[in-house]
């Protein structure tokens, strides 16, 4: 049902990230929002932000605050709350809210929804096999041999995915999730699937049940290290426009993914509302889908705002309002490139709680904008409070310039307990 429109008013996102900063600047620019609050929010949202403390998967907590302060629109950044049916408890409460409800946000939440849905539908994916049984996931691993994936069904805080290139490894996974219990209730089923090959790549549009609006497309950089070398992160660095996806292979995406998708979710009765991500492999076999996110991706959403022209909060509100076929979104023709900045340790353990300077002078450089991700400010200090901690994000005529740029704000800014990756873009500059 369309939600009576309430805009302009009191806008809450929801989220403490470096994706939520980006969405933060971009909607508070918005005529629709009187005031932009945040829930948690960090010390960079608080710039632009009111920023609250209450957790982003407190959904009491925030059902209360927004029906309290007359919260107008809610748009939630995080995939946790999604899953877990805060735009349920929020629509139920009379507020409008952004993203998918619970039953939708199962195909970021269960791999195996996601999979069993693609089978479904048609859309091109790994070959997989679901598992609870530990017995049956390694007999079904030997017929396939090595290398394979094995993934955990649900959230797993990006550490759920084994990558395994041995029977060995992969049968050490196997143990990990259903017998050693290390991924909790989300790896108590497994998805067994195929080792897709190529090149990946992220693409995004707005969903409303069967209406799809594309957006643009970006890629990211998962490990760790220089030369994608060491463990995965969530995310190292991003760019757009990603020169992979080309305006054909966008139609193809399109018509062979999210379109069979979005009718396939309104088929089974879970019909898809918010903004779709799907996480995609381009090879020899042409392109798959390797998984679906239910919300912007963190780093690509700050490349994705770097970019955007047009008014987020009033395509996210038309979304919302089942008005998709109003929305058309303009992009800048620049190059727009994001270097992470992480807690020397990172993806492993870290130091929390060490001074950051030298951001207002990394941002005195043109087309330069720092996203905090996981900060706090204490006695007029600015400190690190999480891993990924500062997106360092540059627009430039060219990938190229965008990552030359973006590395002489890196250099500007004083963080001697932080470290980044230097070879952010690598890919496109070589091309």
């Amino acid at each position: 049902m369309t939600a009576k429109r309430t805009l302009p008013g009191r806008v809450l996102l929801v989220g403490g990230g470096g994706r939520e900063h980006a969405l933060a600047r971009a909607m508070v620019t918005s005529p629709l929002c009187e005031a932009l609050y945040c829930a948690p929010g960090n010390a960079g949202i608080a710039e632009v932000a009111h920023c609250v403390p209450i957790g982003a998967e407190d959904v009491d907590g925030i059902v209360r605050f927004a029906k309290e302060e007359n919260i107008a629109f809610v748009v939630v950044g995080p995939e946790g709350p999604l899953v877990l049916g805060l735009v349920d408890a929020l629509e139920a409460a009379g507020v409008p809210a952004f993203g998918p409800d619970r039953k939708a946000a199962r195909l970021e939440g269960s791999k195996g929804f996601m999979k069993d849905i693609c089978a479904k539908y048609g859309v091109p994916t790994a070959a997989y096999a679901r598992f609870q049984d530990v017995e049956a996931a390694k007999a079904y691993l030997r017929t396939q041999g090595a290398p394979i994936v094995i993934k955990a069904d649900g959230l797993a805080a990006g550490k759920g995915v084994t990558v395994a290139r041995t029977l060995a490894e992969a049968e050490a996974a196997i143990e990990e999730a259903l017998v050693g219990d290390r991924f909790g209730a989300a790896g108590r089923d497994i998805v067994i699937e195929e080792l897709l090959e190529g090149e990946e790549a992220s693409f995004f549009a707005l969903v409303d049940g069967e209406a799809v609006v594309p957006m643009i497309a970006a890629q990211d950089h998962k490990a760790v290290g220089d030369g994608d070398t060491g463990p995965n992160t969530g995310g190292m660095g991003a760019y757009s426009p990603a020169s992979v996806v080309t305006a054909a292979l966008a139609s193809e995406i399109m018509e062979r993914i999210f379109l069979p998708t979005a009718r396939g979710m309104v088929a089974e009765g879970c019909s898809f509302r918010g903004v779709l991500f799907a996480g995609l492999m381009i090879g020899k076999g042409g392109v798959k889908l390797l998984e679906f996110n239910i919300r912007f991706g963190d780093p690509e959403c700050q490349v994705l705002m770097a970019r955007l022209e047009s008014d987020l909060l009033a395509a996210l509100v038309a979304a919302q309002e089942g008005r998709l076929d109003e929305v058309a979104f303009r992009w800048r023709k620049e190059a727009a490139l994001c270097v992470v900045m992480a807690a020397k340790g990172y993806p492993g353990a870290y130091e929390k709680g060490t001074p950051i300077q030298g951001i207002a002078e990394a941002e005195t450089l043109p087309d330069v904008v720092v996203y905090h991700a996981g900060t706090k400010a204490e006695e007029n200090r600015l400190l690190a409070a999480g891993g990924r901690v500062l997106g360092v994000t540059a627009l430039g005529e060219t990938i190229e310039a965008a990552q030359r740029l973006a590395y002489e704000a890196v250099d500007r800014i004083d963080w001697p307990d932080g470290f980044c990756r230097r070879d952010i873009g690598w890919r496109a500059v070589g091309r």
